[in-house]
């Protein structure tokens, strides 16, 4: 009996750390398979540089919202497939492939942490040759 509270607690333990140290917001993940900007839009930082397909912005949360918005009307989403996440230090990235009705897109999203919470300073965009 000992044996299995301790692998339960031992278990839930694992769990919650990994629940806490989400350093990639889920909801990042979603609103790009849902090809949403206004859901993405909650989690972008107040100043936010874009590179979509080579063109430069250095936008502020509306203006990104609405490239963004743009960019998926333009190019329907069918689905998003994170290929690559890490950390360092107050930083975290994602980098996915966007697979959309006009063919794949690479996208790599950048966060920095401000006030205990991971929000996007850049997202760039490039078009794949797959």
């Amino acid at each position: 009996m000992k044996k299995r509270v301790v692998l339960l607690l031992t278990c839930l333990f694992m769990w919650m750390s990994s629940l806490f140290a989400q350093d990639v917001p889920v909801g990042v993940i979603v609103a790009f398979k849902k090809g949403n900007s206004q859901e993405l839009n909650r989690y972008l930082g107040d100043k936010v540089d874009l590179i979509i397909q080579n063109r430069t912005t250095n936008a502020d949360k509306q203006t990104a919202e609405g490239a963004m918005a743009g960019f998926f009307a333009d190019n329907k989403v069918s689905s998003f497939d994170v290929n690559h996440q890490g950390k360092r230090d107050e930083s975290s990235f994602i980098i996915g492939t966007l697979a959309t009705k006009n063919g794949n897109f690479r996208v790599n999203c950048f966060f920095r942490k401000v006030q205990n919470k991971y929000v996007i300073h850049q997202i760039r965009i490039d078009k794949t040759n797959e």
